[in-house]
């Protein structure tokens, strides 16, 4: 594979002198003054990102978005409420995240331009709009498709993340519709798929699927119920007989048979597992039905509140990104019944454990170095269709950021009246994607190459301005 452009965190002076004193084992100059300009910015980063996924698309309508002044057909059942912010008004079923507004800014002008699932997941995961060729929704995931951004992120930083943590994890379950097949763009593609972030299936199933619901219920009629007596099928993460001891010789005598060998990705993937095992932070972080009862009362004992809890404790044991699909199949694909299934069955629930995130964060001090990004693949339709429910919209739609420099409490762009458009500061999965990177550090002019040797760009537009 072609040598890229570098693609790590912020470096000090004395590494680059190291790095200057290696320059022949292969580090060029072009490398050396990208490392230079990047210790001389200066530039605080944020470390670590938690990209909240509403796959089948959220209602911005009846979210953070609400238009009452807009036609019956469009406003829909839901009335605004006052938050903490003067001026931001948002759905009147997520009262305590109205009551943390300044923590957070809201994008109200964020369009993907699709109205399919597939192409839409396809850009707002991989962070591009355009569709690569070969692509096809009927095979995913396939070599064809750009690689997600937690697997470009995964490559920018050679698989090795803090305190040997692998970099970039995606939970509890991939997104998948209702036919049992794979949401495009949450895998490697083209960049090959030695660098597929650590995708970790623990959902345990209930009667209507897999994934991150807060329980069963149909979108066609009442709510099916189902309580399962375990959460996740949390991987058996605890030591052999004999312990940490005999654990830490069995590694050391795995090294010294091993010390010559050419380092590989399966090394890597053998040290990161090590490092799960050994830290008691991160066997914390999946063991969260475990919690004490007021920390699982604030997140909700359910999948929608413990997967970001896990987050949480992976962000805090030194995970970079972490991706939560909170959604099962198409969970917020509400064409059916939406206001009932909203109010009822997803925002109680979303409200919940999304502020306890966000209290955590901060209570923490770790808000400050974690970006927070909450969105679906698209909006709803403005027109309110016979069942009830609202249609996929790719023209427009909202996403919430918090934390990791974000100043809370604004609005950056809007939709027209309706909530059909962007009436201003039109933004893309490719500005979202910018600034997730910008956000962990990935210099501006880093490159990947496909698995032919292609150079392609990481940067496919700025970051949102106006967030920082």
């Amino acid at each position: 594979m072609p040598t890229t452009s570098s693609f790590a965190q912020p470096v000090s002076r004395r590494e680059i002198v190291k790095a200057g004193a290696i320059g022949l084992m292969g580090l060029g100059m072009p490398q050396l003054a990208a490392l230079q300009s990047r210790a001389d910015t200066g530039k605080p980063r944020a470390k670590s990102v938690i990209f909240v996924f509403l796959t089948g698309g959220l209602s911005h309508l009846d979210s953070f978005d609400l238009k009452p002044e807009a036609p019956d057909s469009v406003r829909g059942e839901f009335k605004p409420i006052a938050t903490r912010t003067t001026g931001i008004r948002i759905s009147e079923h997520l009262p305590k995240l109205a009551e943390r507004s300044d923590k957070y800014a809201l994008v109200r002008s964020m369009a993907t331009g699709s109205d399919g699932h597939g192409i839409a997941c396809h850009m707002l995961l991989s962070g591009r709009l355009d569709m690569p060729a070969g692509f096809t929704e009927a095979s995913a995931p396939n070599p064809h498709e750009w690689p997600s951004m937690p697997a470009l992120y995964n490559f920018a930083k050679r698989g090795q993340g803090r305190n040997n943590l692998p970099p970039a994890v995606v939970l509890p379950e991939p997104s998948i519709n209702e036919a049992g097949q794979v949401r495009p763009g949450q895998y490697a593609g083209r960049l090959g798929a030695r660098w597929d972030a650590w995708h970790l299936h623990m959902a345990t199933k209930c009667p209507l699927g897999n994934g991150a619901c807060p329980h069963c219920f149909r979108f066609e009629g009442t709510s099916f119920k189902h309580e399962p007596e375990t959460i996740f099928e949390t991987p058996n993460l605890k030591l052999a007989d004999g312990g940490s001891e005999r654990f830490q010789g069995r590694s050391a005598l795995l090294q010294s048979i091993e010390h010559r060998r050419e380092s590989t990705m399966m090394d890597r993937h053998r040290q990161q597992a090590m490092s799960v095992l050994n830290n008691l932070k991160t066997r914390s972080a999946f063991e969260v039905e475990r919690s004490d009862p007021k920390t699982l009362e604030r997140y909700g004992r359910n999948k929608f509140g413990l997967s970001l809890l896990m987050a949480y404790r992976l962000v805090e044991a030194g995970v970079n990104l972490v991706q939560v699909n909170l959604g099962k199949n198409s969970t917020w694909d509400t064409h059916r019944r939406n206001f009932v299934n909203l109010k009822d069955n997803l925002f109680p629930h979303f409200d919940r454990s999304v502020s306890a995130l966000l209290d955590d964060l901060t209570e923490s001090g770790l808000l400050r170095d974690t970006l927070v990004i909450v969105t679906g693949e698209f909006g709803r339709t403005p027109k309110i269709n016979k069942d009830a429910g609202r249609d996929h919209w790719g023209a427009v739609m909202s996403l919430l950021l918090a934390g990791g420099g974000v100043q809370g409490g604004r609005v950056i762009g809007a939709s027209d009246r309706i909530g059909g458009q962007p009436s201003d500061k039109r933004t893309t999965p490719e500005n979202l994607a910018a600034t997730l990177f910008d956000t962990l550090g990935v210099p501006h002019d880093a490159m990947w190459h496909d698995t032919d040797g292609r150079p392609y760009e990481v940067y496919r537009d700025q970051p949102i301005p106006g967030l920082m």
